[in-house]
């Protein structure tokens, strides 16, 4: 849009320090951004509206288009009759008898099964006595020296 190289915004910072001062350029630099905020809203609300306007023409032409082709086809068959079913077994083959629905038979339930009998348990000749642990005795902790370098 705008062909603004860095020499040109450095001119144009010079001047605005020179025309307005150090001191109040922040405060203009703020009010600056704040009008080119207010603008860029304003174009994208302008760009959206458009969008949409060409959005509801477009559903216009659509909606157009289907009731144009609505009226050629009711102007091809007049509705509620219709010549054939569009369904219908052709002549060579016979429609089949409706038969009954054979359910399958049912399974028959599962025979328990026979519990195995329990193995012998096997008890060891000799019975060695457990080893008793003994008490831990808590370790002595070393002791902090107070005072300075020794």
């Amino acid at each position: 849009m705008f062909d603004i190289g860095w020499s040109e915004l450095l001119v144009i910072g010079v001047v605005a320090i020179i025309v307005v001062g150090p001191k109040e350029l922040p405060r203009l630099m703020r009010t600056f951004g704040h009008y080119l905020g207010k603008v860029r809203h304003m174009a994208a609300d302008f760009q959206r509206q458009f969008e949409e306007a060409v959005r509801d023409s477009e559903i216009d032409e659509v909606r157009k288009a289907m009731q144009d082709f609505h009226a050629e086809v009711s102007d091809v068959t007049p509705r509620g009759t219709v010549d054939k079913p569009l369904m219908m077994p052709s002549p060579a083959e016979p429609a089949p008898a409706p038969a009954e629905v054979a359910l399958p038979a049912p399974k028959p339930k599962p025979k328990p099964r026979a519990k195995k009998p329990a193995a012998a348990k096997t008890v060891p000749a000799k019975t060695v006595p457990a080893k008793t642990a003994a008490p831990k005795t808590p370790k002595p902790r070393a002791k902090k020296r107070e005072g300075g370098v020794s």
